[in-house]
Protein backbone atom coordinates (compact mmCIF):
# COMPACT_ATOMS: atom_id res chain seq x y z
CA UNK A 1 0.00 0.00 0.00
CA UNK A 2 1.36 3.46 -0.89
CA UNK A 3 2.60 5.58 2.03
CA UNK A 4 0.36 8.39 0.80
CA UNK A 5 -2.76 6.25 0.88
CA UNK A 6 -5.13 6.58 3.84
CA UNK A 7 -5.93 3.13 5.24
CA UNK A 8 -9.47 1.98 4.67
CA UNK A 9 -10.98 0.62 7.90
CA UNK A 10 -13.56 -1.28 5.88
CA UNK A 11 -11.10 -3.39 3.89
CA UNK A 12 -7.58 -3.27 5.34
CA UNK A 13 -6.56 -5.69 8.14
CA UNK A 14 -6.32 -3.06 10.89
CA UNK A 15 -6.64 -3.46 14.63
CA UNK A 16 -9.53 -1.92 16.57
CA UNK A 17 -7.62 1.19 17.70
CA UNK A 18 -6.51 2.05 14.17
CA UNK A 19 -10.03 1.63 12.86
CA UNK A 20 -11.41 3.80 15.64
CA UNK A 21 -8.87 6.53 14.87
CA UNK A 22 -9.68 6.57 11.15
CA UNK A 23 -13.43 6.61 11.73
CA UNK A 24 -13.09 9.31 14.42
CA UNK A 25 -11.06 11.47 12.03
CA UNK A 26 -13.60 11.00 9.26
CA UNK A 27 -16.32 12.20 11.64
CA UNK A 28 -14.29 15.31 12.44
CA UNK A 29 -14.00 14.53 16.16
CA UNK A 30 -10.96 15.21 18.32
CA UNK A 31 -9.81 12.63 20.83
CA UNK A 32 -11.13 14.82 23.61
CA UNK A 33 -14.54 15.13 21.96
CA UNK A 34 -14.86 11.39 21.40
CA UNK A 35 -13.71 10.70 24.93
CA UNK A 36 -16.28 13.13 26.32
CA UNK A 37 -19.09 11.48 24.39
CA UNK A 38 -17.98 8.10 25.76
CA UNK A 39 -17.52 9.25 29.34
CA UNK A 40 -13.77 8.78 28.98
CA UNK A 41 -10.77 11.09 28.61
CA UNK A 42 -8.93 12.08 25.47
CA UNK A 43 -5.87 10.26 26.79
CA UNK A 44 -7.95 7.07 27.06
CA UNK A 45 -8.92 7.43 23.39
CA UNK A 46 -5.27 7.95 22.47
CA UNK A 47 -4.25 4.87 24.44
CA UNK A 48 -6.80 2.71 22.61
CA UNK A 49 -5.91 4.14 19.21
CA UNK A 50 -2.18 3.61 19.70
CA UNK A 51 -2.61 0.10 21.07
CA UNK A 52 -1.50 0.83 24.64
CA UNK A 53 -4.94 -0.34 25.79
CA UNK A 54 -6.70 -3.45 24.54
CA UNK A 55 -9.93 -3.45 22.61
CA UNK A 56 -12.72 -2.49 25.06
CA UNK A 57 -15.40 -4.97 26.08
CA UNK A 58 -18.56 -5.20 23.96
CA UNK A 59 -20.65 -2.62 25.91
CA UNK A 60 -18.07 0.10 25.27
CA UNK A 61 -17.46 -1.04 21.68
CA UNK A 62 -21.19 -0.58 21.08
CA UNK A 63 -21.04 2.93 22.52
CA UNK A 64 -18.09 3.78 20.25
CA UNK A 65 -20.09 2.46 17.30
CA UNK A 66 -23.07 4.60 18.27
CA UNK A 67 -21.05 7.82 18.61
CA UNK A 68 -19.15 7.23 15.35
CA UNK A 69 -22.39 6.22 13.58
CA UNK A 70 -20.86 2.91 12.51
CA UNK A 71 -23.60 0.94 10.80
CA UNK A 72 -22.01 -2.48 11.20
CA UNK A 73 -19.82 -3.62 14.07
CA UNK A 74 -17.46 -5.43 11.73
CA UNK A 75 -16.53 -2.04 10.22
CA UNK A 76 -15.14 -1.04 13.61
CA UNK A 77 -13.80 -4.35 14.90
CA UNK A 78 -12.75 -6.06 11.67
CA UNK A 79 -14.42 -9.20 12.98
CA UNK A 80 -16.82 -10.51 10.34
CA UNK A 81 -18.42 -12.74 12.98
CA UNK A 82 -20.00 -9.58 14.45
CA UNK A 83 -22.12 -8.32 11.53
CA UNK A 84 -24.63 -6.55 13.79
CA UNK A 85 -26.26 -3.71 11.87
CA UNK A 86 -26.88 -0.90 14.34
CA UNK A 87 -28.19 1.99 12.28
CA UNK A 88 -29.40 0.09 9.23
CA UNK A 89 -32.29 -2.25 9.79
CA UNK A 90 -32.58 -5.74 8.36
CA UNK A 91 -34.44 -4.56 5.25
CA UNK A 92 -38.21 -4.51 5.12
CA UNK A 93 -39.98 -6.94 2.75
CA UNK A 94 -41.70 -3.95 1.08
CA UNK A 95 -38.44 -2.07 0.55
CA UNK A 96 -37.62 -3.49 -2.89
CA UNK A 97 -40.96 -2.35 -4.36
CA UNK A 98 -40.64 1.12 -2.82
CA UNK A 99 -37.08 1.49 -4.12
CA UNK A 100 -38.16 0.39 -7.59
CA UNK A 101 -40.93 3.00 -7.60
CA UNK A 102 -38.51 5.71 -6.49
CA UNK A 103 -35.90 4.76 -9.09
CA UNK A 104 -38.34 4.46 -12.00
CA UNK A 105 -38.29 7.39 -14.45
CA UNK A 106 -41.68 6.61 -16.03
CA UNK A 107 -40.58 8.25 -19.29
CA UNK A 108 -43.36 8.27 -21.85
CA UNK A 109 -45.82 6.89 -19.34
CA UNK A 110 -49.47 7.10 -20.32
CA UNK A 111 -50.64 6.51 -16.76
CA UNK A 112 -53.41 8.98 -15.95
CA UNK A 113 -53.06 10.89 -12.69
CA UNK A 114 -55.98 10.67 -10.25
CA UNK A 115 -57.92 13.80 -9.26
CA UNK A 116 -56.04 16.08 -6.87
CA UNK A 117 -58.60 15.59 -4.10
CA UNK A 118 -58.28 11.83 -4.41
CA UNK A 119 -54.50 11.93 -4.07
CA UNK A 120 -54.70 14.33 -1.12
CA UNK A 121 -57.13 11.99 0.67
CA UNK A 122 -54.83 8.99 0.07
CA UNK A 123 -51.86 10.87 1.50
CA UNK A 124 -53.91 11.81 4.54
CA UNK A 125 -54.91 8.17 5.07
CA UNK A 126 -51.29 7.08 4.66
CA UNK A 127 -50.10 9.48 7.37
CA UNK A 128 -52.95 8.40 9.64
CA UNK A 129 -51.98 4.76 9.14
CA UNK A 130 -48.35 5.56 9.92
CA UNK A 131 -49.37 7.00 13.28
CA UNK A 132 -51.93 4.36 14.21
CA UNK A 133 -50.61 1.00 12.96
CA UNK A 134 -48.12 -0.97 15.10
CA UNK A 135 -46.75 -2.42 11.83
CA UNK A 136 -46.67 1.01 10.21
CA UNK A 137 -43.78 0.16 7.86
CA UNK A 138 -45.81 -2.68 6.39
CA UNK A 139 -48.85 -0.46 5.88
CA UNK A 140 -46.95 2.51 4.45
CA UNK A 141 -44.72 0.26 2.33
CA UNK A 142 -47.80 -1.21 0.67
CA UNK A 143 -49.20 2.25 -0.14
CA UNK A 144 -46.06 4.04 -1.30
CA UNK A 145 -45.45 2.58 -4.80
CA UNK A 146 -48.90 3.68 -6.01
CA UNK A 147 -48.64 7.06 -4.29
CA UNK A 148 -45.23 7.76 -5.85
CA UNK A 149 -46.44 6.84 -9.34
CA UNK A 150 -49.62 8.94 -9.04
CA UNK A 151 -47.95 11.97 -7.44
CA UNK A 152 -45.31 12.07 -10.17
CA UNK A 153 -47.98 11.76 -12.86
CA UNK A 154 -49.94 14.59 -11.24
CA UNK A 155 -46.97 16.94 -11.67
CA UNK A 156 -46.38 15.91 -15.28
CA UNK A 157 -50.03 16.40 -16.23
CA UNK A 158 -50.68 19.70 -14.42
CA UNK A 159 -52.23 22.19 -16.83
CA UNK A 160 -51.69 25.51 -15.02
CA UNK A 161 -48.90 27.03 -12.96
CA UNK A 162 -51.08 26.94 -9.85
CA UNK A 163 -51.99 23.29 -10.43
CA UNK A 164 -48.35 22.39 -10.93
CA UNK A 165 -47.29 24.07 -7.69
CA UNK A 166 -50.03 22.25 -5.77
CA UNK A 167 -48.98 18.99 -7.41
CA UNK A 168 -45.36 19.61 -6.43
CA UNK A 169 -46.46 20.09 -2.81
CA UNK A 170 -48.24 16.71 -2.90
CA UNK A 171 -45.21 15.09 -4.54
CA UNK A 172 -42.96 16.55 -1.84
CA UNK A 173 -45.26 15.12 0.83
CA UNK A 174 -45.09 11.73 -0.87
CA UNK A 175 -41.29 11.89 -0.78
CA UNK A 176 -41.45 12.81 2.92
CA UNK A 177 -43.47 9.67 3.58
CA UNK A 178 -40.99 7.66 1.52
CA UNK A 179 -38.07 9.09 3.49
CA UNK A 180 -39.64 7.89 6.74
CA UNK A 181 -40.00 4.41 5.24
CA UNK A 182 -36.48 4.32 3.75
CA UNK A 183 -34.76 5.45 6.96
CA UNK A 184 -32.64 2.66 8.49
CA UNK A 185 -33.08 0.49 5.39
CA UNK A 186 -29.92 -1.00 3.81
CA UNK A 187 -29.50 1.71 1.16
CA UNK A 188 -28.28 4.98 2.72
CA UNK A 189 -27.74 6.74 -0.66
CA UNK A 190 -31.42 6.24 -1.48
CA UNK A 191 -32.40 8.20 1.64
CA UNK A 192 -30.32 11.12 0.42
CA UNK A 193 -31.82 10.96 -3.07
CA UNK A 194 -35.33 10.99 -1.62
CA UNK A 195 -34.44 13.90 0.67
CA UNK A 196 -33.08 15.90 -2.27
CA UNK A 197 -36.14 15.16 -4.39
CA UNK A 198 -38.40 16.21 -1.54
CA UNK A 199 -36.54 19.49 -1.13
CA UNK A 200 -36.64 20.19 -4.88
CA UNK A 201 -40.37 19.48 -5.12
CA UNK A 202 -41.04 21.60 -2.01
CA UNK A 203 -39.10 24.56 -3.38
CA UNK A 204 -40.90 24.27 -6.73
CA UNK A 205 -44.21 24.31 -4.87
CA UNK A 206 -43.32 27.60 -3.11
CA UNK A 207 -45.37 26.28 -0.18
CA UNK A 208 -43.86 27.33 3.20
CA UNK A 209 -45.24 24.23 4.90
CA UNK A 210 -43.66 21.87 2.34
CA UNK A 211 -40.36 23.79 2.38
CA UNK A 212 -40.23 23.61 6.18
CA UNK A 213 -40.88 19.86 6.17
CA UNK A 214 -38.20 19.27 3.55
CA UNK A 215 -35.72 21.19 5.69
CA UNK A 216 -36.79 19.27 8.80
CA UNK A 217 -36.05 15.91 7.17
CA UNK A 218 -32.84 17.10 5.50
CA UNK A 219 -31.55 18.40 8.84
CA UNK A 220 -32.04 14.98 10.41
CA UNK A 221 -30.17 13.30 7.56
CA UNK A 222 -27.25 15.70 7.96
CA UNK A 223 -27.10 15.30 11.73
CA UNK A 224 -27.26 11.51 11.56
CA UNK A 225 -24.27 11.69 9.21
CA UNK A 226 -22.44 13.95 11.72
CA UNK A 227 -22.61 16.89 9.28
CA UNK A 228 -23.51 19.34 12.03
CA UNK A 229 -22.63 22.54 10.20
CA UNK A 230 -24.77 21.48 7.24
CA UNK A 231 -27.62 20.60 9.60
CA UNK A 232 -27.41 24.06 11.20
CA UNK A 233 -27.24 25.79 7.83
CA UNK A 234 -30.45 24.13 6.62
CA UNK A 235 -32.33 24.59 9.91
CA UNK A 236 -31.41 28.19 10.62
CA UNK A 237 -31.85 29.41 7.05
CA UNK A 238 -35.31 27.86 6.87
CA UNK A 239 -36.26 29.36 10.23
CA UNK A 240 -35.18 32.79 8.97
CA UNK A 241 -37.50 32.24 6.01
CA UNK A 242 -40.45 31.05 8.11
CA UNK A 243 -40.24 33.41 11.11
CA UNK A 244 -41.68 36.53 9.39
CA UNK A 245 -44.64 34.41 8.23
CA UNK A 246 -45.56 33.05 11.67
CA UNK A 247 -47.86 35.83 12.96
CA UNK A 248 -50.38 35.04 10.20
CA UNK A 249 -49.43 31.40 9.62
CA UNK A 250 -51.59 28.31 9.99
CA UNK A 251 -51.06 25.90 12.88
CA UNK A 252 -49.27 23.52 10.49
CA UNK A 253 -46.66 26.12 9.54
CA UNK A 254 -46.13 27.14 13.18
CA UNK A 255 -45.72 23.46 14.07
CA UNK A 256 -43.09 22.97 11.38
CA UNK A 257 -41.21 26.01 12.69
CA UNK A 258 -41.38 24.46 16.16
CA UNK A 259 -40.12 21.13 14.88
CA UNK A 260 -37.21 22.86 13.12
CA UNK A 261 -36.35 24.73 16.31
CA UNK A 262 -36.21 21.41 18.15
CA UNK A 263 -33.83 20.11 15.46
CA UNK A 264 -31.54 23.09 16.04
CA UNK A 265 -31.51 22.17 19.72
CA UNK A 266 -30.76 18.52 19.04
CA UNK A 267 -27.85 19.41 16.76
CA UNK A 268 -26.44 21.69 19.47
CA UNK A 269 -26.89 18.91 22.02
CA UNK A 270 -25.08 16.43 19.79
CA UNK A 271 -22.13 18.85 19.83
CA UNK A 272 -22.33 19.21 23.61
CA UNK A 273 -23.53 22.85 23.59
CA UNK A 274 -25.79 22.72 26.64
CA UNK A 275 -26.96 26.35 26.81
CA UNK A 276 -27.71 26.58 23.09
CA UNK A 277 -29.54 23.26 23.10
CA UNK A 278 -31.88 24.21 25.94
CA UNK A 279 -32.42 27.71 24.50
CA UNK A 280 -33.71 26.19 21.25
CA UNK A 281 -35.88 23.74 23.17
CA UNK A 282 -37.40 26.60 25.18
CA UNK A 283 -38.15 28.52 21.97
CA UNK A 284 -39.84 25.42 20.59
CA UNK A 285 -41.89 25.10 23.79
CA UNK A 286 -43.16 28.66 23.31
CA UNK A 287 -44.19 27.81 19.75
CA UNK A 288 -45.97 24.67 20.97
CA UNK A 289 -48.00 26.80 23.36
CA UNK A 290 -49.41 28.75 20.41
CA UNK A 291 -50.99 25.56 19.06
CA UNK A 292 -54.45 24.25 20.03
CA UNK A 293 -54.26 21.85 23.00
CA UNK A 294 -55.30 18.79 20.98
CA UNK A 295 -53.31 19.69 17.85
CA UNK A 296 -50.83 17.12 16.52
CA UNK A 297 -48.82 17.72 13.33
CA UNK A 298 -49.35 14.77 10.98
CA UNK A 299 -45.73 14.56 9.79
CA UNK A 300 -43.41 15.91 12.50
CA UNK A 301 -45.68 14.99 15.46
CA UNK A 302 -44.90 18.44 16.88
CA UNK A 303 -47.46 19.40 19.52
CA UNK A 304 -47.88 20.30 23.15
CA UNK A 305 -47.96 16.57 23.90
CA UNK A 306 -44.55 15.94 22.37
CA UNK A 307 -42.52 18.90 23.61
CA UNK A 308 -41.70 17.05 26.85
CA UNK A 309 -40.46 14.07 24.85
CA UNK A 310 -38.10 16.39 22.99
CA UNK A 311 -36.68 17.52 26.35
CA UNK A 312 -35.76 13.92 27.14
CA UNK A 313 -33.87 13.62 23.85
CA UNK A 314 -32.02 16.91 24.39
CA UNK A 315 -30.85 15.73 27.82
CA UNK A 316 -29.86 12.32 26.47
CA UNK A 317 -27.90 13.81 23.57
CA UNK A 318 -26.09 15.97 26.13
CA UNK A 319 -25.24 12.75 28.00
CA UNK A 320 -26.82 14.22 31.14
CA UNK A 321 -27.99 11.05 32.88
CA UNK A 322 -29.72 12.56 35.90
CA UNK A 323 -31.38 15.33 33.92
CA UNK A 324 -32.56 12.94 31.22
CA UNK A 325 -34.24 10.77 33.85
CA UNK A 326 -35.88 13.81 35.45
CA UNK A 327 -37.20 14.92 32.06
CA UNK A 328 -38.36 11.38 31.37
CA UNK A 329 -40.43 11.38 34.57
CA UNK A 330 -42.16 14.60 33.45
CA UNK A 331 -42.95 13.50 29.89
CA UNK A 332 -46.01 11.27 29.71
CA UNK A 333 -45.81 8.82 26.83
CA UNK A 334 -49.51 7.97 26.82
CA UNK A 335 -50.37 11.57 25.92
CA UNK A 336 -48.70 11.08 22.53
CA UNK A 337 -51.35 9.87 20.04
CA UNK A 338 -48.93 8.48 17.44
CA UNK A 339 -47.85 4.88 18.00
CA UNK A 340 -44.38 5.20 16.39
CA UNK A 341 -43.74 8.54 18.08
CA UNK A 342 -44.85 7.08 21.42
CA UNK A 343 -42.56 4.09 20.90
CA UNK A 344 -39.68 6.38 19.96
CA UNK A 345 -40.26 8.34 23.15
CA UNK A 346 -40.05 5.08 25.10
CA UNK A 347 -36.73 4.38 23.38
CA UNK A 348 -35.45 7.82 24.37
CA UNK A 349 -36.58 7.15 27.94
CA UNK A 350 -34.68 3.85 27.82
CA UNK A 351 -31.58 5.72 26.66
CA UNK A 352 -32.02 8.03 29.66
CA UNK A 353 -32.29 5.16 32.13
CA UNK A 354 -29.35 3.34 30.58
CA UNK A 355 -27.27 6.51 30.71
CA UNK A 356 -28.22 6.83 34.38
CA UNK A 357 -27.04 3.25 35.10
CA UNK A 358 -30.55 1.81 35.43
CA UNK A 359 -30.34 -1.03 32.86
CA UNK A 360 -33.28 -3.01 34.23
CA UNK A 361 -35.60 -0.02 33.86
CA UNK A 362 -34.16 0.63 30.40
CA UNK A 363 -34.97 -2.92 29.26
CA UNK A 364 -38.49 -2.73 30.70
CA UNK A 365 -39.04 0.54 28.85
CA UNK A 366 -37.79 -0.96 25.59
CA UNK A 367 -40.24 -3.82 26.07
CA UNK A 368 -42.99 -1.18 26.32
CA UNK A 369 -41.74 0.38 23.09
CA UNK A 370 -41.90 -3.02 21.40
CA UNK A 371 -45.46 -3.56 22.60
CA UNK A 372 -46.47 -0.15 21.25
CA UNK A 373 -44.88 -0.29 17.78
CA UNK A 374 -42.60 -3.24 16.94
CA UNK A 375 -41.64 -1.68 13.60
CA UNK A 376 -40.20 1.37 15.36
CA UNK A 377 -37.87 -0.40 17.79
CA UNK A 378 -36.82 -3.01 15.23
CA UNK A 379 -35.15 -0.32 13.12
CA UNK A 380 -33.82 1.92 15.92
CA UNK A 381 -30.05 1.83 16.39
CA UNK A 382 -30.09 3.11 19.97
CA UNK A 383 -32.52 0.43 21.09
CA UNK A 384 -30.53 -2.25 19.30
CA UNK A 385 -27.31 -1.10 20.96
CA UNK A 386 -28.77 -1.18 24.49
CA UNK A 387 -30.32 -4.60 23.96
CA UNK A 388 -27.14 -6.11 22.50
CA UNK A 389 -25.11 -4.64 25.33
CA UNK A 390 -27.39 -6.17 27.97
CA UNK A 391 -27.24 -9.63 26.37
CA UNK A 392 -23.76 -9.74 27.95
CA UNK A 393 -24.80 -8.35 31.34
CA UNK A 394 -23.48 -9.99 34.50
CA UNK A 395 -27.03 -10.44 35.82
CA UNK A 396 -28.48 -13.74 34.49
CA UNK A 397 -32.07 -12.46 34.66
CA UNK A 398 -31.15 -9.29 32.73
CA UNK A 399 -29.28 -11.35 30.14
CA UNK A 400 -32.37 -13.51 29.67
CA UNK A 401 -34.70 -10.52 29.25
CA UNK A 402 -32.31 -8.81 26.86
CA UNK A 403 -31.83 -11.99 24.84
CA UNK A 404 -35.57 -12.54 24.62
CA UNK A 405 -36.09 -9.01 23.32
CA UNK A 406 -33.14 -9.37 20.94
CA UNK A 407 -34.69 -12.55 19.55
CA UNK A 408 -38.03 -10.83 19.01
CA UNK A 409 -36.23 -8.05 17.13
CA UNK A 410 -34.31 -10.51 14.98
CA UNK A 411 -30.93 -9.57 16.49
CA UNK A 412 -30.42 -13.12 17.74
CA UNK A 413 -31.71 -16.39 16.41
CA UNK A 414 -34.19 -18.29 18.55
Amino acid sequence: MSQNTTPDPYSDPLVFGQRMQILRTRRGLTRGQLGGLLGRSGSWVKAVETGRLRTPHLPLVLRVAEVLRVRNLSELTGDQSLPADLFAGPGHPRFAAVREALNSLNLGSTHEAPPAAHLTARLSRAWAARHSAPDHREVVGALLPGLIRDAQASVRQAETVADRKAAQARLAETYFLAQFFCAYQPDAPLVWRVAERGMTAAQDSEDPHAIGLAAWLTTQAHRDSAHYEAADAVTLETLRYLTPLLPDATADVRAVAGALTVEAGLTAARRGETGTAWHHWDQARLLAETLPPAYFHPVTSFSRAVIGAHAVTVAVELHAGGESVRQSARAEAEAIPSRPRRARHRIEQARAYHLDAQPDVALATLAQAHATAPDTIRYNGYARRIILEETEAKSPSRRRRASDLATRLGLLTA
